[in-house]
């Protein structure tokens, strides 16, 4: 795999568990508040790890690390990525992957062969206003698959938007919910901006959802998206 960096310990990106984060290069999307840009833009690839390097490195921490999450970019395009989770899973490794889910074949595949423990899909915006989001014309018919999939495949899973002031509003929030109805669990997270790809990004100021003034109506927002999921999380940047 194209390998861009690795995190060697995470408390906070795989839930409950002490992990390593492998992060893949090149994505399919450009979404103007992405904060991995150099792993997305080829114009900024760093050089790249090998698996060796990686596969050194977790042979060593068995006493340590719990599981291992496959984050990018974009992982599902990477061709060799089920030979790379079958590599983490025969260490003894629980596995999660991160994935945007315009690949449902592949997430399938993965789930099929028991090679993913948990995945988190980050769903980007409302239907009708995905692209907005994405920065590239999506097929929504992908993701409304890979939707569908994580519903019913019996992996455990989450569903995740970042939520950016100018690009989603709190209706929007409640049109993703919507969208995602009869979910495990919705998570919503706060928008950092130092590193987004979109310079304008990183140094707009506007009111945002996760400011301490809005916290009663962010509750409020957390009742409304119950009606639709099972359960509702709030992430704060900090």
């Amino acid at each position: 795999m194209l390998i861009g960096g690795l995190q060697k310990v995470s408390l906070i990106d795989f839930p409950g568990k002490i992990a390593s984060v492998v992060f893949t290069q090149a994505c399919n999307f450009r979404c103007p508040f992405c904060h991995n840009a150099t792993l997305v833009d080829r114009r900024q690839f760093g050089p790249t790890l090998s698996e060796d390097e990686i596969f050194g490195y977790l042979s060593t921490r068995k006493e340590q690390i719990e599981g291992v999450v496959i984050s990018g970019g974009e992982p599902t395009l990477q061709s060799d990525l089920k030979q790379f989770m079958c590599k983490v899973k025969d260490l003894g490794f629980r596995t999660k992957l991160d994935t945007n889910g315009t690949k449902p074949d592949v997430v399938a595949e993965l789930i099929n062969l028991n090679l993913a423990d948990f995945i988190a899909m980050d769903i980007k915006h409302d239907f009708a206003r995905y692209d907005l989001a994405c920065g590239v014309q999506a097929r929504i018919e992908d993701i409304i698959r890979s939707i569908d999939l994580l519903k019913t495949c019996g992996v455990d899973y989450e569903f995740r938007t970042t939520i950016v002031p100018g690009i989603h509003s709190r209706n929007d929030v409640v049109s993703i919910a919507k969208n995602i109805g009869g979910a495990k669990k919705f998570v919503i997270q706060e928008f950092v901006p130092d590193h987004a790809m979109d310079n304008n990004l990183r140094h707009r100021v506007k009111e945002s959802l996760f400011d301490s003034a809005h916290r009663i109506e962010l509750e409020n927002l957390r009742s409304e998206c119950l009606r639709y999921v099972a359960d509702f999380d709030i992430r704060y940047a900090y």
